[in-house]
């Protein structure tokens, strides 16, 4: 399949680099592989998109759809929606876990300072003997 239009040219070769972005976060480890999952489907729905660009009109005849980019709108806030539901997921159990460990470390905080009072008794208690 020949690509002629420029504009599916350009919109082949940011489908492209925002995969191979994707990829380079992930691997200098500022992006996990488990978020980067969400990116490369996105990247691989606009890369599809761009190849065959007849896809958006095979789509808005099947949706009932008068104007074919108003697909393309339509699959970006799917995606969207999707990725906000999936990231508001992710903090909600972030925060959960982040409250847990603050609860634990007032337990641990406060096991140390019941032994340190414990044991300065002791200290005052040994010294008191010695005296």
């Amino acid at each position: 399949m020949a690509m002629t239009n420029p504009i599916q040219v350009i919109a082949v070769a940011v489908s492209l680099a925002l995969v191979a972005l994707v990829i380079e976060l992930v691997r200098r480890g500022k992006l996990t592989e488990e978020y980067s999952l969400i990116w490369l489907v996105c990247g691989a729905a606009l890369l599809v998109l761009s190849f065959w660009k007849n896809i958006l009109d095979v789509s808005a005849r099947w949706l009932g759809i008068h104007y074919p980019p108003a697909v393309l709108l339509l699959v970006v806030v799917f995606f969207g929606f999707v990725a906000s539901l999936y990231f508001s997921v992710v903090i909600s159990g972030q925060r959960r876990r982040i409250e847990r460990l603050i609860e634990e470390a007032a337990l641990i905080d406060a096991r140390v300072r019941e032994l340190e009072a414990q044991v300065g008794k002791r200290e005052d208690a040994y010294f008191a003997r010695r005296s």
